[in-house]
């Protein structure tokens, strides 16, 4: 196995120099400051003490600075897994004991273990399989519930609840006793934060500063509502007035720790292991793959399955939560310049560093602040446009969205993500269950094929054409049986059917059988079943079989090729010719083209 593709750090290590540490440094110190008060916020979030927060943004940004592949991915705790911690661990045990630390340690370690696996057995394919409509239903749902599960610190409320519906009978219930300096101090930040989102950026810009700038001082607005509201609360004593802070903070590094190994324990977290492992990877894939696609780079998504595995790994014996790459974070890493992975190794030191020097100024810092930064942050998260799109588009991919949406929002993120996954993969079996096909004619005076009902194009009515638009597998056989039987039971005068099959990747074994019964069904009826444009490896597979050999017709090269021969209009050589050809062995390397029999391309 490839060193090098094992260690991707051993790819840019060695070109290492002054201007890209430079670059890394000023990216490092950047993303370090947006990072210290999102670590305390998503470690509250996930119902832990917020230096849990610090402590999983070291050991595994190190780690994926060695194992990861992308150049500017920055890990750590996110909102949407920090939910979906909290709603796992909640059932484990109370917020605040030790029993609930533990099943979140224990967490990491599943979900670092799972994707190491996968990785290992290089099974990153398999996200492909969730829709992108899927995906952000559950992500809007998740976003609106991280929301509302906020509220109750901005309001100074009591409220509780695994979903949207629990926690706003929770807010409604708790109204009445509202902390008066707490709201104050949420809705001031709330709207801070949203208007230095919105309008900060288009100011510096107007008044001449910079792009680049103006750009961190945006992002850098947390860390102004961090500081004065910490202020405030320490000089007016707002905390003796019910105003919850974060208060004592340890200080110091992130401790060694070793999560349990009770198997009643991982038999509980154990699915909820699985969909964090899911939801962080496609998150990370997903933004990993947009930065790297802008600097014409890419990513390893089996590496990637491996280097964030291996960073819950490290967050687990390193006293840290679930972590994967987050995207607003990875954003300003980007844009801030950042050129290698040592990026994040160096936002690791500054993390590090804050939790040993800056703990005791956060004693004072609100959690009505964290909470609205929270708030803010996951607006990003609810895109409400991209439901209609979905629905102009595409009834079934919307209705897997609103289930998703509906069933996250109604009973919680576990069942949500559980309900969205299933869909995913039933929408797809049943799309390649009933794969599309054509019947095609010849576009008169060339050698292009195309679909009868869609264009004026020749037809024979000795002969039909059918091109399959799809692999054949299991799920689809029956399908082409019925649509083949049908196509010849409508056309009475019918004497060759082709199969054009160019779009073909993969015939498996229940295929192969439902070929079988085509031909001799069709011999029975009198009709001669052809194949045309059979890709290479698929014809490989097929040569060796009691098809091949008991195939009524030929194989041809090209569609053109059966149309010319089965219409009369060559010299009978074409069939014996491309048959030849296609099973003539292979003479060269797989790659060398000159030696390897091509169809025609249309």
């Amino acid at each position: 196995m490839n060193l090098k593709r094992c260690l991707p750090i051993l790819q840019w290590l060695p070109g290492y120099g002054r201007a890209t540490l430079g670059s890394d440094l000023l990216a490092a110190v950047i993303v370090t400051v947006m990072l210290i008060p999102q670590s305390l916020a998503y470690a509250i979030l996930a119902g832990l003490p917020p230096q849990v927060g610090l402590y999983a943004s070291i050991a595994p940004l190190v780690v994926y600075a060695v194992f990861g592949t992308s150049r500017t991915l920055a890990v750590g705790p996110v909102a949407v897994v920090s939910l979906m911690t909290a709603a796992a661990v909640g059932q484990i045990a109370p917020q605040g004991s030790p029993e609930y630390l533990g099943a979140a340690l224990v967490l990491a370690l599943m979900s670092g273990l799972m994707l190491t696996l996968m990785g290992v057995a290089r099974l990153g394919f398999l996200t492909n399989f969730l829709s992108h409509p899927v995906i952000s239903g559950f992500i809007t749902a998740s976003g609106l519930i991280i929301a509302a599960s906020q509220f109750k610190h901005v309001l100074g409320v009591e409220a509780s609840g695994h979903n949207l519906l629990e926690l706003l009978a929770g807010l409604a219930r708790g109204l009445g006793g509202m902390n008066g300096p707490t709201l104050i101090i949420g809705a001031s930040v709330l709207v801070f934060l949203y208007a230095a989102r919105r309008w900060l950026k288009l100011g510096l810009l107007r008044l001449g500063v910079p792009v680049r700038p103006a750009d961190m001082l945006t992002k850098a607005a947390p860390i102004l509502a961090v500081a004065v509201t910490t202020l405030a609360t320490w000089e007016l004593g707002l905390d003796a007035r019910g105003v919850a802070v974060v208060g004592s903070v340890p200080a110091g590094l992130p401790p060694l720790t070793l999560p349990g190994f009770d198997s009643g324990l991982w038999s509980q977290l154990f699915l909820a292991a699985l969909l964090i492992s899911i939801v962080g990877f496609v998150e990370s894939v997903s933004v990993g793959q947009t930065l790297a696609a802008k600097r014409r780079q890419r990513i390893d998504p089996d590496q990637e399955l491996v280097g964030l595995g291996a960073s819950n790994i490290a967050a687990s014996f390193t006293g840290g939560m679930p972590v994967t790459g987050g995207f607003a974070r990875s954003v300003v890493n980007f844009d801030a310049g950042a050129e290698t992975p040592a990026a994040g190794a160096l936002t690791a030191v500054g993390i590090a560093g804050a939790a040993l020097l800056l703990t005791p100024l956060i004693a004072y810092l609100p959690i009505a602040t964290l909470a609205a930064t929270i708030i803010v942050a996951v607006l990003s998260l609810v895109d409400f446009p991209a439901i209609k799109r979905t629905w102009d588009y595409s009834r079934s991919d919307f209705a897997a969205m609103l289930a998703t949406i509906l069933v996250t929002l109604g009973v919680g993120v576990e069942s949500g993500i559980t309900v969205g996954v299933g869909l995913s993969l039933a929408l797809h079996l049943y799309r390649t269950s009933r794969p599309h096909s054509a019947v095609v004619g010849r576009v008169p005076g060339s050698e292009h094929f195309r679909n009868i009902k869609r264009h004026d194009v020749e037809t024979d009515d000795r002969l039909a054409i059918l091109r399959v638009d799809e692999s054949l597998y299991f799920a689809n056989a029956r399908y082409l049986e019925d649509t083949v039987m049908e196509l010849a039971a409508r056309q009475p005068t019918l004497e060759h059917i082709v199969l054009a099959c160019q779009a073909v990747n993969l015939i498996d074994a229940s295929a192969l059988e439902s070929l079988e019964a085509i031909n001799g069904r069709l011999k029975d009826s009198g009709v001669t079943l052809h194949l045309a444009e059979v890709k290479g490896p698929v014809m490989d597979r097929l040569q060796n079989t009691e098809f091949c050999r008991e195939l009524t017709g030929h194989v041809f090269l090209s569609t053109y090729d059966a149309w010319r021969e089965l219409r009369g209009e060559s010299d009978g050589s074409l069939s014996r010719r491309c048959l030849e050809m296609q099973m003539m062995p292979v003479l060269g390397p797989p790659n060398d083209v000159s030696t390897r029999p091509h169809p025609r391309t249309h």
